[in-house]
């Protein structure tokens, strides 16, 4: 039940990393539109701005950040479902930015995405069996045992019973239903696999076995995956590295180990001080109550991504704000091996650094 191993019609970009994925400057703006007739251009949604990483093959990349932050929008570019207005997006050597239809059609097979609500990513006119092998048809891919053998090896790869072919997505749970997703992802044997908040939308006690069946497909299949996620639990559990966003910039970016321990800019400390302590009164061993992690509230709300504000997009919130911050953006640099920080005055680092 392998795909055939043809490659996008795309120019070959030589790199010297390891990266499966390389993102470079992407960004993407909406337009606002006044008038029924006569559309004037008003002003810009500045949805994503100047974003770049690596996914090395095998990893698994978090993106983290607050509702609005950029992070859907992002995954979306990565598998072509939105076109960016700038950057550049290379896949196993070939620059894929801007394909054609007809080219993207070969890629669809080495990326493949899973969507937050698995509720309104299935079809409810078609059995199990149609949605899971929709990709064999549209790719015209032929399996040595058929397709509905071969769907049905699917649905037991993720748990689900092989004899539920002919049901329906209504007769299923939530989690059920994103396992069904998952198993359409998994038909052509993708490489990339970017998941939208895949357990947003589950019950507490489901999310811990979709995570844990994503982790152990990664370790049969050695899939590389991009998770987006607002739950700091789910992201420190399952990925290598993490990204964090703010209001369309990328603020953040460094190994998971060193990103929860010595968080360095200052939003990303915010967010991990609202992360719920598992013993918030627990006590040392000689019986004195140790001081839990102060709880940093941020002043005012999210500024509209339509008049960002100037230079560090988060200096409107940020207790550390200097003038510098208002006038001059920060570049994102490298302040520790493999921790990149967008701030002029980080957390947790020398004064010297």
């Amino acid at each position: 039940m392998t795909a055939p191993q043809s490659q996008p019609e795309t120019a070959s970009v030589t790199s010297s990393s390891d990266a499966l994925m390389a993102v470079t400057g992407l960004t993407k703006h909406f337009p606002v539109n006044r008038g029924i007739i006569f559309r004037r251009r008003v002003g810009l949604v500045r949805s994503v701005d100047d974003v770049s990483f690596d996914v090395a093959r095998g990893e698994t990349l978090g993106v983290v950040g607050e509702s609005g932050c950029g992070k859907t929008t992002t995954a979306r570019m990565l598998v072509r479902l939105i076109e960016p207005t700038a950057g550049r997006i290379v896949f196993d050597g070939h620059d894929i930015t801007h394909l054609r239809m007809g080219a993207m059609r070969p890629l669809r097979r080495e990326v493949q995405m899973i969507f937050q609500d698995p509720y309104s990513s299935l079809n409810p006119r078609h059995t199990v069996g149609a949605i899971v092998g929709a990709p064999f048809k549209l790719q015209g891919v032929k399996t040595e045992k058929g397709t509905k053998r071969s769907v049905q090896d699917l649905l037991e790869l993720v748990g689900l019973n092989p004899e539920h072919y002919n049901r329906y997505p209504h007769e299923f749970s939530g989690g059920q239903r994103q396992r069904i997703g998952i198993a359409r992802t998994l038909a052509l044997r993708p490489k990339l696999i970017v998941a939208d908040e895949p357990v947003s939308a589950l019950d507490v006690s489901i999310q811990a076995q979709v995570i844990n069946l994503l982790a152990d497909l990664q370790s049969e299949l050695g899939l590389t995956y991009v998770i987006i996620a607002h739950d700091l639990s789910v992201i420190r559990h399952v990925c290598d590295k993490v990204a964090v966003m703010y209001l369309g910039n990328l603020v953040e970016l460094a190994d998971r180990t060193d990103l929860y321990e010595r968080p360095r800019h200052p939003y990303t400390v915010a967010l991990l001080s609202a992360v719920p302590a598992p013993e918030p009164a627990r006590r040392s061993a000689d019986g004195k109550r140790e001081r839990g992690r102060d709880r940093i509230r941020l002043a005012g709300d999210v500024p509209s991504p339509l008049n960002p504000p100037p230079a560090c997009r988060f200096h409107t919130r940020c207790w550390k704000a200097q003038d510098v911050c208002r006038t001059v953006p920060p570049p994102l640099a490298e302040l520790a091996p493999g921790h990149m920080v967008a701030c002029h005055f980080p957390e947790n680092t020398p004064a010297s650094a």
